[in-house]
């Protein structure tokens, strides 16, 4: 029986409350404190949590673990192997070497989602995780860096000369020997807490070399070609979701395809009022409102709610010609009197809108600021934990 169906014995509270504790002791910590009880004892049974308090949250071998937990190696690995399918713990090879660290909570959160699981107790985990999420998502309320950044859709973009390597999906996967894809975590989470499936893809969670290795081997996610990932890239493109890419521009390891319903970075502007959710890309959206036909498909496709229709007579029966890559010609006629605008306050520069306006009336220019990313992941974390918000 799942620990969040019954009561806790206060034996069993003591071994979460030490776990917990334990927890706080991660770069990510346990935000809400004692709030985040229901959520671990949903997740981890008594005995799963009173072995993991005291694993390390940095790289361990066998030799060290076998030291801390008085086991034998053969034993111990069979254990962290099994802990390690469950998503508590993180394992990798180094020069030959297995290594085990503890998953900490923001961690576990991610990788709960990957395999897609819609068992009972996915579902009461989900429900539990999505109750917790204001307290989850508190320290990002500040920081300036958040976990992911805006990749923009390289066919919006006006000038594509003026792309640089961070900033180019291709690039990147140029750079990568393994593919991986898993499940939308945000959207499976929302999906079983809410009870109302998504309209969505949701094996749209993009992984590479060795966190995609980790995902794969355990069963959270399937090995892709780099052929199918940009299939599935174009695909969330066509949908209308928003590539994200982990925030720092040597060797990022995903890439989120993320709606504004479900995912956290949404949620967090949208349901707590943060300032900042996805870093934007260095660019904006323009519109020549001269060619705009007032279909208002860019309004709907926004996930910022960044754009709107407005009322233009002078527009009304306007007729414009495409070309299309074909060669043929197509005509288009303004029929709403409307035409679109932009607050580009709201603009993140993700490009969903332009890639599928008909009279190629949008498209990304680039800002006149250019905002750096960080460069490497330890960059991005000591910026991390110099702007997060005490809780």
């Amino acid at each position: 029986m799942n620990q969040s169906d019954v009561s806790l014995t206060d034996a069993e509270k003591q071994i979460y409350l030490k776990f917990i504790d334990w927890q706080k002791k991660s770069w990510y910590g346990v935000p809400g404190g004692e709030n985040m009880l229901p959520v671990i004892a949903a997740k981890y049974t008594p005995a799963e949590a009173e072995f993991l308090t005291g694993i390390p949250f940095s790289p361990k071998n066998l030799d060290v673990l076998s030291d801390l937990k008085g086991m034998e190696h053969a034993p111990l690995g069979t254990k962290l192997d099994e802990l390690t399918r469950k998503g508590f713990l993180y394992k990798f090879e180094r020069e030959g070497v297995t290594h085990y660290m503890l998953n900490d909570l923001f961690m576990l959160m991610r990788a709960s989602g990957w395999p897609g699981r819609t068992d009972e107790q996915s579902k009461q985990f989900a429900v539990m995780s999505d109750n917790y999420f204001p307290a989850f998502m508190e320290p990002w309320e500040t920081v300036k860096e958040q976990g992911l950044r805006v990749l923009p859709i390289n066919a919006a973009i006006e000038d594509e000369h003026s792309i640089v390597p961070y900033e180019e999906a291709k690039k990147h996967l140029d750079s990568y020997t393994y593919f991986s894809v898993s499940y939308c975590p945000c959207r499976v989470k929302k999906g079983l807490a809410t009870g109302t499936p998504d309209k969505y893809p949701l094996e749209v969670c993009l992984h590479f070399d060795r966190l995609g290795r980790y995902a794969v081997e355990n069963g959270f996610g399937r090995e892709i070609t780099r052929e199918e990932t940009e299939r599935i890239l174009q695909q969330c493109a066509e949908s209308g979701l928003v590539h994200a890419m982990s925030n720092q521009q040597e060797s990022p390891d995903t890439i989120c395809n993320c709606c504004s319903c479900c995912c956290m970075w949404f949620e967090a502007v949208k349901r707590m009022k943060h300032s900042v959710g996805l870093v934007p890309s260095n660019y904006h959206i323009r519109i020549d409102q001269q060619t705009c036909t007032g279909c208002g498909l860019c309004v709907k496709r926004c996930p910022m709610e960044a754009l709107k229709l407005k009322e233009s007579p002078e527009a009304r029966g306007r007729k414009i010609t495409v070309r299309e890559k074909d060669g043929r010609v197509r005509e288009l006629t303004n029929k709403t009197g409307k035409v679109s605008e932009v607050n580009i306050d709201l603009c993140i520069g993700c490009g969903v809108c332009a890639y599928k306006c008909q009279s190629r009336s949008l498209s990304l220019v680039r800002n006149e600021i250019e905002h750096i990313p960080p460069r490497t992941m330890r960059d991005w974390a000591v910026e991390f934990m110099n702007t997060r918000k005490a809780v």
